[in-house]
């Protein structure tokens, strides 16, 4: 289960105890290692919200796995567990949901750096030049996914036959929805969130980006 924002900045100041030696630990000292002003900050943290952009960055700086970060490793088995990572790429400025630009239209991405016992749920080293991470915008996917989750897509998977949860992209833009193909040909598109009706599309009306292989989430 992720670490609620709260917990993280303690661990945080785990992390980063050494650099302070002798003195206590603020928020204002790890805002300030965040690069996130400190009204920020505290908004965040009140709200749960996860800086993932400023976590990654930090995590890049230390040579930390952000996956160990999130789910609560202690400082003395990050040294040893992040020996072993492995690079994948996020494109943080792409949300999936509601709506937005295909992450093939997107070139500017960021390094996440992953552990492997993280990398091996989502298929192995083997799969990793086809997963790439983005972000979830939007409730139609909820209680599955929710607005601020990092989802993991395989983009070698396209097979919708056996159904599943996919990344795609119509006219309309970029979503993450459940897909069932039917008899017809034609596909189901179906959010979890009840409030949203189903809908059918032919199958020349969408572009499947790959199926959702793993997640972040913002609030477990």
């Amino acid at each position: 289960m992720m670490k609620s924002f709260n917990d993280i900045v303690e661990q945080i100041k785990d992390v980063v105890s050494e650099d302070f030696p002798g003195k206590k630990i603020f928020d204002k000292d790890i805002a300030g290692l965040l690069s996130i002003t400190q009204m920020n900050f505290a908004t965040m943290k009140k709200r749960d919200k996860m800086p993932y952009q400023e976590l990654l960055e930090f995590c890049a700086k230390r040579r930390i796995a952000i996956n160990w970060l999130l789910f609560g490793q202690s400082p003395e088995s990050l040294i040893e567990a992040t020996n072993k990572f492995y690079m994948i790429r996020y494109f943080s400025d792409v949300s999936a949901s509601a709506g937005g630009g295909g992450v093939g239209d997107v070139e500017d991405s960021v390094e996440l750096m992953l552990e492997g016992n993280f990398v091996a749920s989502l298929g192995g080293e083997k799969e990793l030049k086809n997963i790439e991470a983005l972000n979830v915008s939007g409730d139609s996917m909820e209680p599955t996914f929710s607005y601020g989750d990092m989802i993991f897509i395989n983009r070698n998977k396209v097979d919708i036959g056996r159904g599943g949860i996919f990344t795609i992209n119509t006219e309309a833009g970029l979503f993450i929805k459940r897909l069932q193909k039917r008899l017809d040909g034609k596909i189901d598109v179906i959010s979890d969130n009840k409030e949203y009706e189903r809908q059918t599309l032919n199958a020349h009306e969408l572009t499947v980006v790959g199926r959702v292989v793993g997640r972040f989430g913002a609030v477990d």
